[in-house]
């Protein structure tokens, strides 16, 4: 059934003419200045429900984008489950048998198991490997304030101080099983300067969220150094804040029952002064702030047993 409560206002792209790249790999676009710099590169769709990102592609590669310095690679990573979107079903495009961006882990892609997700991440692992800066667009199920998400390691944290946007970083391991794309291969190296952020620009079809994604990819591409600076000036339309607050995750409450509800509608940010405050319910539970100024990330108000429902944070010291 579809989530009526939130109308599309973004209209999903037909991304079909993209579908042979050029790298070899499907709906994948790789872009080479021939001259020395990084490898970087935007991708989209790692959910095929979580369409701003794919409106930001399809722009950046309608308006001819390329790199000055380095590579530039744009990629629509799960293009099987967003081709099953529509109004009707957009609920249940997240994936076509498993989440994408929980199977990067090694033993996990040369495993046995065969998934249309699998053999989508056995398609990408050789470009992964060779990219320097990668932004991953997604966007939430609520009408939260963007979050750019990161393991937490200084080298990310100082790339997000960098961009300058959006206003809230979120420092912090990714899932309770499996791993993100950003938390992949030398991205989480500490030792070398390779980089991946997420970022979540609010509710999936909203023309806010689209507005986001783009201002996004333009500042994450100022922030990496290869593309022309009039591109990205004459398309931003979104100032940076003043100033880029640092949130660390200290501990998520992980649903014990499928009856989890919170007390009033949350949409992630909000801050409670006392440790002890109740949130919710997990069954007969109280689910309550396990420390002074508190803040909830992507409360999940759907969470079933075994899903995290809400993750807490506090401003970075």
């Amino acid at each position: 059934m579809a989530d009526t409560s939130y109308p599309i206002e973004a209209p999903p792209p037909d991304i079909s003419r993209w579908r042979a790249g050029n790298t070899g790999i499907p709906f994948v676009h790789s872009f080479d200045s021939g001259r020395p710099g990084p490898h970087v590169m935007i991708s989209a769709l790692m959910h095929g429900n979580e369409t701003s990102g794919a409106i930001t592609l399809d722009r950046l590669l309608q308006d001819g984008v390329r790199p000055t310095a380095g590579k530039l690679t744009l990629a629509f990573l799960n293009h099987g489950a967003f081709a099953n979107f529509t109004e009707a079903t957009r609920k249940n495009t997240r994936f076509v048998d498993e989440d994408l961006n929980r199977v990067w882990v090694d033993e996990i892609i040369d495993g046995d198991k065969v998934t249309a997700e699998i053999k989508r991440a056995r398609e990408l692992r050789p470009l992964i490997h060779t990219v320097d800066y990668l932004l991953d667009i997604h966007s939430m199920g609520t009408h939260s304030e963007p979050l750019l998400l990161v393991h937490g390691l200084e080298k990310e944290r100082a790339f997000a101080r960098k961009m300058g946007y959006p206003a809230n970083v979120v420092c912090g391991p990714g899932h309770i099983k499996g791993r993100r794309l950003i938390e992949y291969a030398t991205f989480n190296d500490p030792k070398n300067a390779k980089t991946a952020v997420l970022i979540e620009c609010g509710q999936h079809w909203s023309k806010a969220s689209a507005k986001v994604a783009l201002n996004q990819a333009l500042y994450f591409l100022a922030a990496a150094g290869n593309v022309d600076r009039g591109f990205i000036e004459a398309r931003l339309t979104t100032p940076k804040p003043k100033q880029v607050r640092i949130l660390d995750v200290t501990g998520a409450h992980i649903a014990e029952t499928s009856e989890i509800k919170f007390v009033k509608p949350f949409i992630g940010l909000e801050e409670f002064a006392k440790k002890g405050t109740v949130i919710g319910q997990d069954g007969p539970k109280p689910v309550e702030t396990p420390h002074d100024h508190c803040i909830l990330i992507m409360p999940h108000a759907a969470a079933k047993k075994g899903d995290r429902m809400v993750r807490f944070a506090r401003v970075a010291g």
